[in-house]
């Protein structure tokens, strides 16, 4: 049969597993298991109400790609004009975008490892040749080699950029994206910077560096962004894209192709969302107690490597000599009760690791994570 492929989720066969068997606490997904917010449930109904349940604007609903620009503005050190916005059905549309914008089959597309799959996926699909560059474990974390990173953009198309990262929370410094920004421009590559997690990470910053502290708005970047998880919206599928000065038009033709717009009633919850700062405030807080939970768990386990992540929200546990993170994580669902990510889900550098989503209740948090402690002793044992 002639068809195109990927290769299928580890995180999905462990959830399968999960959903079927009695008593199960799930750390494997990556969503918060609080409500979506009640403003943006309210503009929801008000807008269906209100008959908005018609085609949109391609590009997004103005008051959206205003209300985005503005929020960016304030957010970021460069001004970012509505004219830059495309509104997309969800942070992955935004990366399938992006690389049906730029890639042709046989370009070569450097990430950087361990990574979220679904990004390789949309660069395989459009016929890339897929190359990684693998995140360094650090006392303090993870690092990117930039040298190395400077050798494999030589002839490259994009460098796909993910911080905060998912699933080792691995969060760029200012300095360190100036570096990146400045090998691509001599290399004349493009920057995809997946920012979903931007809001998410543990410190006094209102977010973490951004491409859009240091890029000029004609650079050959384009940063993604999605309501799914500062904003605890991770059904609704909204999202958008900064693209260069100049480019939405273009963009929006290739939208028009692929999903058409995003409804329009899901596009005033955004706007709602937006609007009440409440939430990203107490989505962290709530972040910030399930990291606590999760690292006082780890702490002193033998042949357990891990250090809190500076941003988004999962623990990345190394464990010494482990070679079948896969058969690892579904033994923990049928003999301990609790779903958690493989790293291999990740790539091949994430082989050896689990990775613990910590968006929960305290509560849930604490007993997923006694049952996981349990599970990692009878793993050494």
């Amino acid at each position: 049969m002639d068809i195109v492929s990927i290769s299928g989720s580890r995180i999905v066969e462990v959830a399968r597993l999960a959903f079927a068997t009695p008593d199960v606490d799930f750390l494997c997904f990556g969503e918060s298991d609080r409500p979506s917010p009640l403003p943006a449930r309210d503009a929801l109904v008000a807008a269906i109400d209100g008959g908005e349940t018609h085609y949109p604007d391609v590009r997004g609903l103005p008051d959206l790609r205003q209300t985005i620009a503005a929020y960016l503005t304030g957010l970021h050190a460069t001004p970012v004009a509505e004219s830059r916005i495309q509104v997309t059905a969800s942070g992955m549309a935004a990366v399938t975008i992006a690389m049906n914008t730029l890639v042709s089959a046989g370009q070569r597309v450097v990430i950087h490892g361990p990574l979220w799959p679904n990004i390789a996926n949309a660069a395989h699909l459009r016929g890339a040749v897929v190359e990684t560059i693998d995140l360094i474990p650090a006392s303090d974390g993870f690092r990117l080699d930039l040298d190395r990173l400077d050798q494999m953009l030589r002839g490259a198309r994009v460098f796909v950029l993910n911080s905060p990262n998912n699933p080792t929370g691995w969060t760029a410094r200012t300095e360190e994206l100036r570096a990146i920004l400045d090998i691509a421009r001599r290399h004349g590559v493009w920057v995809v910077s997946d920012e979903v997690y931007s809001r998410l990470i543990y410190d006094d910053r209102a977010a973490a560096p951004s491409m859009l502290d240091v890029a000029e708005p004609g650079d050959r970047v384009m940063v993604c962004n999605s309501f799914s998880k500062a904003w605890v919206m991770t059904g609704w599928r909204l999202g958008w894209l900064v693209v260069p000065e100049g480019m939405r038009d273009t963009i929006a033709d290739i939208v028009e192709a692929v999903f058409s717009g995003v409804a329009p009633f899901v596009q005033r919850a955004g706007i709602a969302a937006i609007r009440d700062t409440s939430v990203v405030a107490d989505i962290r807080r709530h972040c910030e107690i399930g990291r606590q939970v999760a690292s006082e768990a780890l702490s002193g386990l033998n042949g357990v490597r891990y250090a809190p992540p500076p941003g988004a929200f999962y623990a990345f546990i190394g464990i010494d000599g482990l070679t079948d993170s896969l058969g690892l994580a579904l033994d923990l669902v049928r003999n301990h009760g609790v779903a958690v990510a493989p790293g291999v889900a990740f790539g091949p550098s994430g082989e050896g690791s689990l990775r613990v989503c910590f968006a929960n209740q305290p509560d849930r948090m604490a007993r997923a994570m006694e049952r996981l402690r349990a599970g990692l002793r009878a793993a050494k044992r």
